[in-house]
């Protein structure tokens, strides 16, 4: 019997153990232009001014039930913000952002918790052609 115990006394140490493995992240984030089948199409790093409409996308693992904020920034000042409720644990979202051809510089999505803790940043370049 104390074979049985220890092995018990064993899985009950890891079992917290592999809980915590299962940490919460966003497994990718990107700018597209657009989204097929709940993914992106492409990868955009750089739009010139002509373009008219940019999309961000968020895959997030692990953060069922939380709210998650995509914050729009231009050179550093917030011009939106869209707020999500993850439902499961695997979840993607995307927001979008209308642009004016003036509006050009560093566009940066934050994606940000509930707490306000940022989980991540990313920059699109938008710019004269």
């Amino acid at each position: 019997m104390k074979p049985i115990y220890g092995f018990l006394a064993l899985f009950a140490v890891l079992l917290p153990l592999q809980a915590s493995a299962q940490e919460a992240t966003v497994a990718r984030a990107l700018f597209t232009s657009g989204i097929l089948d709940r993914e992106p199409v492409d990868n955009v790093t750089t739009l010139d001014s002509g373009t008219e409409r940019v999309l961000f996308f968020t895959e997030l693992q692990n953060m069922d039930g939380k709210t998650i904020v995509h914050r729009w920034a231009l050179n550093g000042t917030v011009l939106g913000e869209v707020t999500f409720q993850v439902r499961g644990p695997r979840w993607r979202v995307y927001s979008s952002k209308e642009l004016l051809p003036e509006w050009t510089g560093a566009w940066v999505v934050s994606v940000v918790d509930e707490t306000g803790a940022e989980l991540g940043s990313y920059t699109l370049n938008y710019g004269p052609n």
